[in-house]
């Protein structure tokens, strides 16, 4: 554990926050986290809410930006990498499977409340795109969850299809029996691009997609372009959206007014059938809230949201 203050923004500094390096086990494996917390607070049990990105994603694509907003307003921030990504142990390398997701999202929000300097009666999930997906899911699984944040999110799999094409169905069909057919011969993985340019092969070729991986993307980063062939058919027939009415908590949408990476409509009808769910409408497409002004406006309101439902019952 390395503690360390970080900045909140290029250009800007919260003395007040540090980064702590944590690791927690899930399914017998390590997966690398940063802790952020108010240097002032630490000798009280703070709130906190748990952090990891969507499809493909690692830690430093964005994610610190949000963590550090949310810790210098009373509210520590537990970043972590999935298994087989980024500084997290696995192999192999880039499996993306939403039922290992999931387990790892209950060993993170396990590890935080098992912490004595975080309340766990006070713990909240934030996922984006993909992750916003599964945070839907996870709290629909684990009732003690106190509050969910659901950015830009991953909610129905089925309304990717159409957009695919007879040609983009019939490629990732193939994609998927060559990984199968990889994984019965106890070979590496086969792959394909997770973004690319329209018309390529790739998980996502929205004109904004390839452009805004990269941007998110830092020097030195770990994220890696590429993705197992067998998630094809797990995503397609992956629908948090059925779920959602399990949720007990109160649930943050913050959702882009033109998303063609995962549906702005599709979101909508998510969070109309998601009790206790404040939906927030923002300007742009699906990578427009990790950037720029509306970075600051989505951040605020997410922090808001935190800070109000994750405050200690007698004050609220």
């Amino acid at each position: 554990m390395n503690p360390r203050p970080t900045p909140v923004e290029a250009g800007r500094s919260c003395p007040d926050v540090r980064r702590e390096d944590v690791w927690f086990s899930s399914r017998g494996q390590r997966c690398a986290a940063w802790l952020y917390r108010r240097r002032s607070e630490t000798a009280t049990a703070a709130p906190c809410v748990v952090l990891a990105h969507g499809w493909s994603g690692v830690r430093e694509q964005r994610l610190d930006a949000f963590a550090e907003r949310f810790a210098a307003a009373g509210v520590a921030a537990l970043v972590f990498d999935y298994r087989y990504f980024g500084a997290s142990d696995g192999e192999p390398r880039q499996l993306l499977d939403i039922d290992s997701q999931l387990d790892d999202w209950d060993s993170a929000v396990a590890f935080v409340r098992s912490r004595p300097d975080i309340d766990p009666s006070r713990v909240a999930l934030w996922g984006t795109s993909l992750s916003g997906g599964l945070v839907l899911t996870a709290a629909a699984r684990d009732r003690r969850v106190a509050a969910v944040v659901s950015q830009v999110p991953y909610v129905d799999g089925l309304t990717n299809l159409p957009r695919l094409g007879v040609a983009g169905l019939g490629r990732m069909a193939v994609a998927y029996l060559r990984d199968r057919y990889a994984q019965l011969r106890r070979r590496p993985p086969y792959m394909f691009p997770v973004v690319g340019p329209p018309g390529s092969f790739a998980a996502m070729t929205t004109p904004d997609a390839e452009a805004g991986y990269h941007r998110m993307d830092p020097p030195g980063s770990t994220w890696r372009n590429e993705t197992p062939g067998r998630v094809a058919l797990q995503a397609a027939l992956y629908r948090p959206t059925k779920t959602v009415a399990k949720i007990a908590c109160p649930v943050f949408f913050a959702i882009a007014d033109h998303d063609v990476v995962t549906f702005t409509r599709s979101a909508q009808k998510a969070a109309a059938k998601t009790p206790g769910a404040e939906v927030h409408m923002y300007p742009g497409g699906h990578f427009d809230p990790y950037f720029g002004e509306l970075f600051e406006r989505v951040v605020a309101d997410e922090t808001d949201f935190l800070v109000r439902h994750l405050r200690p019952p007698a004050s609220r």
